[in-house]
């Protein structure tokens, strides 16, 4: 298997606001203890039969350790306790753990350890290079991103953020970011699952919730700066809600 540089000695395809966070925040610890390599280790397949991991999986989860392993990084984060606005700090960590599962679809997925905080999910990564999690044990497989690069790209725009104001939808927050116009996308950011757009005092994530109970409802986090930034979301805010009204309105 082709040896690859580690993402903080050969940041290529990143954009230069990933490159920023990687510089500023990134640091690469390795493991105290030694793991066996992938082709090492056997797995259970669809039937439940323990088999030899298949090369899809070699590779891919071999490719995941010398690309990212022991990568640390922080993301600042904004959140809202007792009314008041705080910036916390996101450390993430880019470390293999020991599980591997059969995609039923296509393919395998393995874990790996993400963010370090109490976690109701576990981060996994698919062979054809989807990042996701799962909310039950291992058996779901929920795309939250498009490939690893992609979920770095998100973090450097959550980090540049930061210290924006989040809005506080009074409609549907979906909803509302429809009604968000001359947004710019930002494609190295965003899959099937998640989207970004963003101007100069408006951003947008929209994304679908990281639930398997039921169909993944679309959401959108909206942030905005200064005085012209508040204006747009109040004016969708009341388109949003002027849309609302009619279809209820006009009934089922």
């Amino acid at each position: 298997m082709k040896h690859r540089m580690h993402i903080l000695d050969d940041p290529a395809g990143l954009s230069p606001r990933a490159r920023n966070l990687l510089e500023r925040t990134g640091r690469r610890e390795r493991p105290y203890k030694p793991r066996l390599s992938t082709d090492f280790l056997c797995v259970r397949d669809s039937s439940g039969r323990s088999v030899p991991a298949p090369m899809p999986l070699v590779i891919r989860r071999e490719g995941f350790d010398q690309r990212y392993g022991g990568l640390r990084y922080q993301v600042r984060n904004d959140c809202t306790l007792e009314n008041e606005r705080l910036v916390l700090l996101r450390d993430w960590q880019y470390d293999l753990r020991e599980r591997m599962w059969t995609d039923p679809a296509r393919g395998w997925y393995f874990d790996w350890f993400g963010e370090h905080v109490s976690s109701p999910v576990c981060y996994l990564v698919h062979t054809d290079g989807r990042v996701g999690v799962d909310d039950g044990g291992g058996t779901t497989f929920l795309e939250v991103a498009p490939s690893v690069p992609a979920l770095i790209e998100s973090h450097a725009l959550m980090d540049e953020i930061a210290t924006w104001d989040r809005a506080v939808a009074q409609v549907d927050s979906y909803a509302l970011a429809q009604q968000l116009d001359g947004l710019t996308d930002v494609p190295e950011a965003s899959g099937r699952t998640v989207r970004w757009r963003l101007s100069d005092n408006v951003v947008v994530q929209e994304f679908r919730e990281w639930s398997s109970e039921g169909p993944r409802r679309r959401r959108a986090f909206i942030w905005s700066r200064g005085e012209a930034g508040r204006r747009r979301v109040d004016d969708a805010t009341a388109r949003a809600a002027a849309v609302q009204q009619a279809m209820a309105a006009t009934g089922p």
